[in-house]
């Protein structure tokens, strides 16, 4: 038998579990992670451009400024569970970052969509992360599938 072979059956034999965590969600929530952070400055910087030149109602301007904080919470959540969830092979962390992405969706809609006014640039932007949140939400889904398979009850 080949050493290879050997040390492969005494690893099984010694209970050792291979590791879960999908490496392509984690590289794609660190990217989105700073895609967020740009994200998230280019939109304040917008919002200034905004209430500055073109004829903005203040109290949609308050709403738009109310719901990026939000949005900022809610993303922040959304990736410390998701993180944890892959990296530690937590269902239930990875299940509560899923959940959380459907509000975050739809918001990145109303910014692509629903705002009083909306600049090519914030387009992109927001279609950009809708992709980044789909992916994710399928690496997701694959993720706690490959961690519910192995757990042991």
């Amino acid at each position: 038998m080949a050493p290879a072979t050997f040390f492969q059956l005494s690893s099984f034999a010694a209970g050792v579990r291979s590791v879960l965590s999908s490496t392509p969600l984690q590289v794609l929530l660190y990217l989105n992670t700073w895609y967020f952070a740009a994200f998230y400055l280019a939109e304040i910087l917008m919002f200034i451009y905004k209430g500055i030149l073109l004829p903005y109602p203040p109290d949609n301007l308050v709403l738009d400024v109310v719901l990026l904080l939000l949005f900022l919470a809610l993303e922040t959540l959304r990736i410390f569970y998701a993180w944890k969830g892959n990296l530690c092979e937590r269902s239930l962390s990875s299940f509560v970052s899923l959940f959380i992405l459907f509000p975050c969706a739809a918001l990145a809609v109303y910014y692509l969509l629903l705002q009083t006014f909306v600049l090519r640039l914030e387009f992109l932007l927001s279609a950009v992360l809708l992709c980044f949140y789909g992916l994710e939400l399928l690496l997701g889904v694959i993720s706690i599938s490959a961690f519910s398979r192995s757990r042991v009850y």
